[in-house]
């Protein structure tokens, strides 16, 4: 209702109001109030109103709290008297609850400090708080911190928990601190407010800060709770001291505290802390300790202490825990999968891996491309490529779809064993489902393309790779110089050469091979050496290719101290010398007539192992 600015007036009722912008909750035995009256001159024109409304931010929802809500226009705070004000609580309840005038709440918090007798009461400094933070106005809940001190009233536990979770998001770390030194004073309030601390700072993997909260309170005889022992436990987990973890839980064990609220999580982090660390069977007996209790287990359980027993290839109990998992429904996790099938394939069960795939797909879980590819690479590493594309055409026709590794690895499969069809035509699937930037399978293409001489379909391909912004490796320089130099077109070999230098691609040991081997079929054996030289300038080790080539350069150039020098670095760096390259080496010495020499080789050499 409006007022009319005469000399004397009075308020006797007031209407419901229900703010368009908020919804509050307010009390109906609210709805008429009286004031005293206020000079015309201080008050041009009040909108009074009440209204049912609670606050939606840092508000408990069971406090109910009696408050008149206020629609103050004023042009200016210093246009108002609070002198003949009697409830100065209720009257800023009123104006915090109003978005038009909540603005001016804060100063009218001020000028009531000033009054004598005045003491802010828990319901107003709850709507105080939740405008500052909403306004983001930090700096003035630092200095409503000192209130909290002078007049010995906090909030109530609800609001400093919100309080502290807020803080922490919006990385007001001061603000943080300020705020647990104040509540250290309240007894129940602390420990709320320290467990909320701590929970926040590990939300932000702040582990360290959980564990300096954590401090804080033992060192100022702050009670720790069964939430307060969750959460340092979980923060020594996760920078990786379990034995902390353990000695934790012993002690919260001797204390007797009230376990009900925590327990399958405590478990969980107890169980999962003990398996990282060696301890496996310790876990196992926490595991079932607390199904003797009949707590909880979760799958997060499960999945550690499965994860933990395939790590020591526990087979036993692995599956054990498995069949019981599974007949919970409480296998879900991935990377449980993954570990199995590792497992089986370092155990070289590899029929087992497939069984993993159909629990996989009876639970309606998805065959991830990481579980495909490696039990695809676990058959091509153990029975060879042809078993792996067995098994690949057989998870295809189950139902499994590869991804980009899976595709990479199956192509290289078909290169290897010549199946160059069947290569081109998974590499245009793969392509045709998005997956057209793998550098592997053009590796492997181009690879295979060098090695069958279409060096043209080589080449196109390497240009539509480029066009696709996928960049070739050194893998793909070496295969393009290996093919160039089968037919001693040099100059492209060169060419090559100079690109991947200048991609800033460092050559390995297979690219100076290439290169080198190169040049020695078009006789270039001056730049044979070069190379080589270069090779060693950089740190490489000699093979049983690379020392076979050089053998033969240095023999048919005459270049004896080379030769030397190459067989005692071979010695040196026990590398193998097939009879070939060690025959030929003999000759090459005989036939410059240093027989001493040649007797050293065969003496020392006779000691090495010849293949």
């Amino acid at each position: 209702m409006a007022i009319s600015s005469s000399p004397d007036w009075s308020l006797a009722s007031t209407d419901s109001y229900l703010s368009k912008t908020r919804k509050f909750g307010l009390f109906s035995s609210c709805k008429t109030l009286h004031f005293v009256s206020f000079p015309s001159s201080n008050l041009p024109l009040i909108h009074i109103n009440s209204s049912d409304c609670s606050s939606s931010i840092l508000e408990d929802a069971s406090t109910n709290v009696r408050i008149t809500k206020l629609g103050l226009k004023f042009h200016d705070s210093q246009q108002f008297s609070l002198q003949d004000v009697g409830n100065l609580n209720r009257f800023l309840c009123g104006l915090l609850h109003d978005i038009q005038s909540e603005e001016l709440a804060y100063d009218y918090y001020e000028k009531a400090k000033q009054k004598p007798g005045f003491i802010p009461e828990k319901p107003m400094l709850k709507l105080l708080i939740r405008y500052l933070v909403q306004s983001k106005k930090w700096d003035l809940i630092m200095s409503l911190s000192k209130d909290f001190k002078h007049y010995h009233v906090l909030p109530d536990s609800y609001t400093c928990s919100r309080l502290i979770n807020t803080s922490i998001r919006a990385r007001k770390f001061k603000v943080l601190e300020t705020m647990l030194e104040v509540f250290k004073s309240d007894k129940e309030v602390a420990v709320i407010a320290f467990n909320s601390a701590m929970a926040g700072y590990n939300k932000l993997h702040m582990f360290r800060s959980t564990i300096d909260v954590y401090e804080t309170m033992k060192l100022n005889g702050i009670f720790q709770d069964s939430e307060s022992y969750c959460q340092i436990m979980e923060a020594y987990q996760q920078i990786g001291d379990m034995d902390k973890v353990s000695s934790l839980f012993d002690e919260f064990e001797s204390r007797k505290l009230n376990l009900t609220p925590v327990a399958p999580r405590i478990y969980s982090i107890l169980c999962e802390s003990l398996g990282k660390s060696g301890r496996a069977y310790e876990a196992l007996e926490y595991f079932r300790d607390m199904i003797k209790k009949g707590i909880f287990v979760s799958s997060s359980v499960y999945s550690s202490l499965i994860r933990s027993f395939a790590s020591i290839r526990d087979l036993t109990v692995v599956e054990e825990l498995f069949k019981e998992a599974e007949a919970r429904r409480m296998v879900r996790d991935p990377e449980v999968f993954l570990k199995l099938v590792l497992m089986y394939i370092e155990e070289g069960l590899l029929e087992k891996t497939l069984d993993i795939v159909t629990v996989m797909k009876d639970a309606n879980i998805k065959v991830s491309d990481c579980i495909f590819c490696t039990i695809v690479n676990g058959f091509s590493k153990r029975r060879g490529f042809q078993s792996a594309i067995v098994v690949y055409e057989e998870l295809i026709w189950q139902g499994c779809k590869p991804g980009q590794v899976t595709y990479a690895s199956i192509i290289n499969a078909y290169c290897r064993i010549g199946l160059n069809s069947k290569a081109e035509m998974v590499f245009s699937e793969m392509h045709q489902k998005g997956y057209d930037k793998c550098v592997v399978a053009y590796s492997s293409m181009i690879a295979m393309y060098g090695k069958a001489g279409r060096r043209r379909d080589a080449m196109k391909l390497v240009a539509k790779m480029k066009q696709k912004g996928c960049k070739p490796n050194v893998w793909i320089y070496n295969s393009l110089m290996d093919m160039h130099g089968r037919v001693k077109n040099l100059r492209q070999v060169e060419k090559l050469w100079k690109e991947m230098k200048r991609r800033k691609l460092a050559p390995d040991k297979v690219s100076y091979t290439t290169i080198i081997s190169a040049y020695n079929k078009a006789r270039e054996y001056e730049m044979c050496v070069k190379f080589y030289q270069e090779f060693r300038l950089n740190g490489g080790l000699i093979d049983k290719a690379m020392a076979g080539i050089m053998v033969g350069v240095f023999s048919k150039t005459s270049r004896i101290e080379e030769l030397v020098k190459l067989v005692q670095d071979i010695k040196a760096e026990g590398s193998q010398i097939d009879r070939r390259l060690y025959h030929s080496a003999i000759n090459a010495l005989r036939d410059a007539g240093l027989e001493k020499q040649a007797k050293w080789l065969q003496k020392n050499f006779d000691a090495m192992k010849i293949t």
